[in-house]
């Protein structure tokens, strides 16, 4: 099995994040994701736990798990309407912070088939 996170490495991975919260606090397009995150802890906290969340997701340190005991995306937003509009302008901000940090085409397309996968399961109750 590919293990991702080793593909990507560390420095990758935190300027994969890095550029995910830039392109949503500075795109008007995604204003009601960039507001969605001002209602919670803020930018900088979802940063940091994003990342701590997709180092064991992509096969590296558990940080997320480490910290909080579970990695269930349910539970993690269940404080949180989130439908598919949302996720498409997750996901869609993704796809761009992958392209623009340069991943490698293969590698890229991964971390976006596992991301869409595990995306498309979140709020689905709700709807």
């Amino acid at each position: 099995m590919r293990n991702l996170y080793s593909e990507i490495g560390e420095d990758k991975l935190r300027l994969l994040v890095d550029k995910f919260y830039d392109i949503v606090e500075q795109d008007p397009a995604v204003e009601e994701l960039h507001l969605l995150h001002l209602r919670g802890h803020g930018i900088n906290h979802s940063r940091s736990e994003q990342f701590r969340f997709l180092s064991g997701f992509f096969g590296g340190p558990k940080l997320y798990v480490e910290k909080f005991g579970h990695a269930n995306l349910t539970r993690i937003h269940e404080h949180i309407e989130i439908g598919p509009t949302l996720r498409t302008l997750w996901l869609n901000c993704m796809a761009r912070a992958v392209s623009e940090i340069k991943l490698p085409e293969e590698t890229g397309a991964e971390v976006m088939r596992h991301l869409t996968r595990i995306v498309s399961t979140i709020g689905r109750s709700r709807q």
